[in-house]
């Protein structure tokens, strides 16, 4: 067992060839970056985003604070709220970054994945993702959660 105490995590800048506006990451897993699992806290300033990406592996956004959009490659974007679990399969192109008006928290969890940055997400991309904000249903509930991790529970690599 590990335990990483946030407070003992330094913030790092996030890096700006992948991000558009300001954001900030806590890496919790700065000392085994080999590791299958990698857990970032990503603090947002509003409108921050990263670029369009994808990860070889899984990744689960927990929404902390704020609102959050996202959008899938081909598709219309959407907002969620703190609360709010994404799970995007392994190389699903993405992105996700603060709403406008208000800063946005998210814990990021990529289970043995590299992560292939692409373009960035411009601003005409941005506006529209707003346009589903609220509708649908983007999160997950707690049966598929747990359908989602219990995989990886078998094989021991993360929870």
């Amino acid at each position: 067992m590990r335990v990483f105490e946030g407070a003992s995590i330094a913030w790092e800048q996030a890096d700006p060839a992948h991000f558009t506006g300001r954001a900030r990451v806590k890496r919790a897993d700065a000392d085994d970056p080999a590791g299958p699992a990698k857990v970032y806290r990503v603090e947002f300033e509003a409108e921050a985003r990263t670029n369009w990406h994808a990860h070889s592996g899984p990744q689960v956004l927990l929404v902390v604070e704020g609102r959050c959009r996202v959008q899938k490659w081909g598709e219309p974007g959407r907002e969620v709220g703190a609360g709010d679990i994404v799970y995007i399969p392994g190389n699903e192109r993405h992105w996700h970054g603060a709403a406008p008006g208000s800063p946005m928290t998210h814990i990021a969890l990529t289970l043995a994945a590299i992560t292939r940055w692409l373009e960035p997400v411009s601003d005409e991309e941005y506006a529209a993702a707003g346009s589903l904000a609220g509708g649908g249903d983007p999160a997950l509930s707690d049966e598929e959660v747990d359908a989602v991790l219990r995989p990886i529970d078998e094989r021991g690599a993360a929870r």
